[in-house]
């Protein structure tokens, strides 16, 4: 199953973002006002219904990211830009920590000009802060499939295995 396209509800908003394992990406989510529902998933290929056993073997084009509605009255596209960028190695362009690959490089996915500005500036200013170079790719959105049900809040429903994947 894919959730396609972007959400635009008045004030509510979804966002794609890839750094690394999801699971780790939509950990820090869970805990702020604002965002509504945090999903699992596959973005950035070409290939229809990737699995999760195919995307981490590197045998697709896409990355593990997360799709984050969110309603934008409570939390700003740049306050989740900043979340993500304190969750990632934005200077890692060989993947996230202990996962390496294509499929667990950094990108942030978007196809609205306002984002990309925002995005563009957050990363302008990181590169200034460090005089370091951000990996972290803009992209063209494109369809988003969910990973599997039992990828969907595993760190809520597995603490205990997620404080080993940290």
């Amino acid at each position: 199953p894919s959730v396609q396209g972007r959400v635009k509800f008045n004030n509510i908003k979804s966002c794609v973002l890839a750094g690394g394992c999801f699971w780790c990406m939509a950990k820090p989510y869970y805990e702020y006002e604002g965002i509504i529902k945090v999903y699992s998933g596959y973005c950035g290929g070409n290939e229809i219904f990737p699995t999760y056993k195919q995307v981490k073997a590197q045998q697709t084009s896409h990355k593990e990211t997360v799709k984050l509605l969110y309603d934008s009255t409570k939390i700003s596209y740049k306050e989740i830009l900043k979340i993500y960028f304190d969750s990632i190695d934005p200077f890692d362009d060989e993947g996230q920590f202990i996962d390496k690959g294509e499929s667990y490089k950094t990108a942030i996915f978007t196809d609205d000009i306002k984002e990309l500005e925002i995005a563009l500036k957050f990363i302008k200013d990181i590169e200034n802060q460090c005089n370091k170079k951000v990996t972290v790719n803009l992209e063209k959105e494109k369809p988003f499939f969910m990973a599997e049900d039992y990828h969907q809040d595993f760190a809520l429903k597995h603490p205990i295995e997620m404080e080993k994947e940290l």
